[in-house]
């Protein structure tokens, strides 16, 4: 029989008669995958949704705190008096009164995707979904984010489009010494978390490219980050990213990042950031990053540490209170979860009026974690509500709705050490959903912040 290569996986493979060719860590005989055959490896389990998969899923980890809170009885909008949403509407008034998380308008994109974005065989329904794509690369690439070294977790991943295209943009394409390489990049991983079966993956178009790309089928609310045998190997940097992450998935994401154990107390500053100019102004167009070699951290028994974050925002009303990262934030306000549960039914009041008349929401998969349409329900409205807030006035209290929750967001983050602010970041015509939120470590916060 002959023997492991070097650097690979000593697990011998019966069925394949074959070593597994899995790259190992510094000083470990087995992969991520067959660690258990390894003397003092922690016990790994069968994934629950998939037994082919072998995982770990933590029931609840990040849940939140289940205070009894999260059993309020939900009371639709309809069942309060003209007195009560007055009280609510002077509530949310005073609490966004000094609110510091304005959103800029800062519409960017990336030339990756500019030779798809002016393909004619594109329809206007993949045409919107480039431009996202793109603009949220060019905010990763201007926050210094997008470049190898790192591994992106795509949150509620989908098709996997988003990830297929950070790959693309890292591609070198004008290197000769460097190009012949792309086979064995090891400085690159892209892991995609979706809870759904989807069809039509691109997952496909990257098998031997040699990018480590692995899916998992998990909901966001039971991974735990730190024991994937992928981020553990390497242990590089994590950058989350999510093309709208639909309502309580975004909170479920934050605390997957922040609130995981081995995570949170190594996240700090990245210990190298590229430099990158700031874009002249809209539709700015960012220049792509050369990648660069990145040495191999040392193993170990977690992931990298956070290095930042860029996720599209969808659909408030769907936010549940126990998941939410911002109930500090609330409870500062002197709101609680009554109050945030009527905020999260009126932040529909955004978008809901912008539809054409007798255009009804589109279907939602009730299993995604992902939310491609503008709305996924038709917004709550009464004859109370209707009888002393005009169709403008609905509209504005539903935008000052989106903002609170996203401010207790912001909040969040940045008592984690980061520095966070909301983008407009395609234009309302692309998506009626388009604010994008971004976080990087900010420059004061040291290796043990959070």
């Amino acid at each position: 029989m002959a023997a492991a290569l070097p650097g690979r996986c000593g697990f011998f493979l019966e069925k394949k008669k074959r070593f597994c060719k899995m790259i190992v860590g510094r000083g470990r005989r087995f992969c991520g995958e067959h660690a258990t055959m390894e003397e003092g490896s922690s016990r790994r389990i069968v994934c629950p949704l998939d037994p082919k998969h072998t995982v770990y899923y933590v029931e609840n980890i990040n849940s939140g705190p289940a205070d009894g809170d999260d059993m309020l009885q939900q009371v639709s909008l309809s069942e309060h008096s003209r007195a009560q949403l007055e009280s609510l509407l002077d509530k949310l008034k005073t609490a966004v009164t000094g609110l510091q998380c304005d959103v800029e308008d800062r519409v960017l994109s990336h030339p990756a995707l500019q030779e798809e974005l002016n393909n004619p065989k594109n329809g206007d329904s993949a045409h919107k979904h480039l431009k996202q794509q793109s603009s949220i690369l060019g905010h990763l690439e201007a926050l210094g984010l997008l470049g190898r070294g790192r591994c992106f977790v795509e949150f509620g991943a989908g098709r996997g489009k988003l990830s297929h295209w950070i790959h693309e943009a890292l591609k070198t394409r004008d290197d000769p010494e460097t190009r012949d390489h792309l086979e064995s990049w090891d400085d690159l991983q892209l892991l995609l978390v979706e809870r759904c079966s989807t069809r039509f993956k691109v997952d496909g178009k990257h098998q031997g490219v040699g990018v480590e790309f692995e899916r998992l089928q998990v909901d966001i609310q039971h991974l735990d980050l730190s024991k994937v045998p992928l981020l553990t190997q390497k242990k590089l940097p994590l950058v989350g990213v999510g093309k709208h992450l639909c309502g309580a998935a975004t909170d479920l994401a934050l605390r997957c990042l922040m609130e995981t154990p081995g995570l949170r107390q190594e996240t700090g500053p990245p210990r190298k950031r590229l430099k990158t100019s700031e874009p002249a102004g809209p539709e700015s167009v960012v220049p792509a990053a050369l990648p660069g070699p990145v040495p191999n951290p040392d193993p170990g028994l977690h992931p990298g540490p956070v290095q930042g974050l860029a996720v599209a925002l969808c659909c408030h009303h769907r936010c549940e209170w126990r998941h939410y990262v911002g109930q500090k934030f609330f409870l500062q306000r002197g709101l609680g979860a009554e109050e945030f549960s009527a905020f999260c039914r009126m932040s529909s009041w955004a978008t809901c009026g912008l539809r054409p008349a007798g255009q009804d929401p589109p279907p939602q998969d009730p299993t995604s974690q992902r939310g491609d349409h503008e709305e996924h329900e038709p917004a709550e409205e009464t004859d109370t509500v209707n009888g002393f807030l005009s169709a403008a006035e609905r509209e504005q209290v539903g935008r000052l709705c989106k903002r609170l929750i996203d401010g207790g967001r912001i909040h969040f983050l940045r008592t984690r050490g980061f520095d966070s602010r909301l983008s407009r970041y395609v234009n309302s015509r692309v998506t009626l959903e388009n604010v994008l939120l971004t976080a990087v470590p900010s420059s004061s916060s040291s290796s043990s912040s959070s």
